[in-house]
Parts: C-alpha cells; structure tokens; sequence
C-alpha cells in the first residue's frame, strides 16, 4: 500500500513478510530509477548496512521471525523513493512489491500571463517521445542488480579454482624437482 500522510522527520516502519528462511535485502529506487542498498538482515538476525557497516546513523533493521523490518529513523528528501525487499532462495530471487515512500508536493501557483496567440501547443505525442519510458529504465537497473547477485559470486568462484589450479601446478612441481634429486 501507498504511505499516505508521510512527514519530513517522521519514523517510517517497513515490514516484509516471508515463508523463507534465508534472510531479506532493503533497497530503495529513488525517483531517478537508481537503487541503492540500504541493509542485509540475515536469517539468524545479524544486520549488514552500506560498506560492511553493523549499525547505521538513519536506519534501523530487524528480524522477528518470518517478518523483516526495516525502519527509516528520521524521515527526509533524500529517503524518497521505493522501498522493495528481496531474497535469494535457491538461486532464485523473489521481490516484494514496491512500496511508495514521498513527501507530500507542496504546490505554489504560478503567476498568470497572457498567453501568447502565436506559442504553439505541445500534443501528447510530443511528451512521449522526450519522456523516458520510466519501466524500461527501472527494468534495466532491475536487470543489471540481478546480473551484479549472479555474476559476482561465480566471478569469485572462477577465481578461487585458478588460484587453486596455480597452486596445485607450483606444488606438483615442486614434487618432481625432488624425486629427481633423489634417484641420482
């Protein structure tokens, strides 16, 4: 649901609700369609924030069994956006919806002029073509985060077996060098 009556400087309490058990990702997509990583809590409740952190000056986060928390301490501009939570289950991920968090829009008026009789109007089409698509946009960034989960881990992975092959072929080496000594 939609966060109506939200106020600068307001606690924002966030709740996701699963049946899995392996821990939940916060994220935020501000109004540009960029996300940004805001908290892992784990299965066993352990909490990481941005850059490795345990505990965070504007968030709080939490498990309390299949609920995961997240709490927005103070409420500003900058916290904008839409909040998702996410898991990764057998190599699958599953997102929640996204849920609406924003200021309410003060709106001052205008100052009235005469309109010109020579402007020409703008026609729908005309927004569209200079209005980005904004799903095919959050749909790329959706894309590249979900590439990051999975590429990450196997590049790691790609990297522990040649340092394993590298040290296997040094070892064996190392071994013939010897039986040779020896049978002289």
């Amino acid at each position: 649901n939609s966060i109506t009556q939200l106020r600068e400087g307001q606690r924002l309490e966030l709740e996701c609700q699963t049946d899995k058990n392996s821990g939940a990702f916060w994220v935020r997509q501000d109004k540009t369609g960029s996300l940004h990583f805001i908290v892992f809590i784990s299965s066993l409740s352990r909490v990481t924030f941005e850059r490795n952190q345990k505990t965070s000056t504007r968030f709080e986060a939490s498990k309390d069994n299949t609920f995961y928390q997240l709490v927005v301490k103070s409420f500003t501009q900058q916290d904008e956006g839409n909040y998702f939570c996410f898991m990764n289950t057998n190599q699958m991920l599953y997102f929640s919806h996204g849920l609406p968090a924003f200021l309410p829009v003060t709106t001052t008026s205008a100052p009235t002029t005469p309109r010109s009789t020579t402007q020409q109007g703008i026609s729908e089409k005309d927004l569209f073509l200079k209005t980005p698509d904004p799903e095919t946009s959050t749909e790329k960034e959706l894309n590249f985060f979900c590439d990051m989960v999975i590429w990450a881990p196997l590049a790691g992975a790609c990297l522990l077996l040649l340092i394993t092959l590298v040290t296997t072929i040094v070892l064996c080496q190392r071994t013939r060098r010897r039986r040779c000594r020896c049978k002289r």
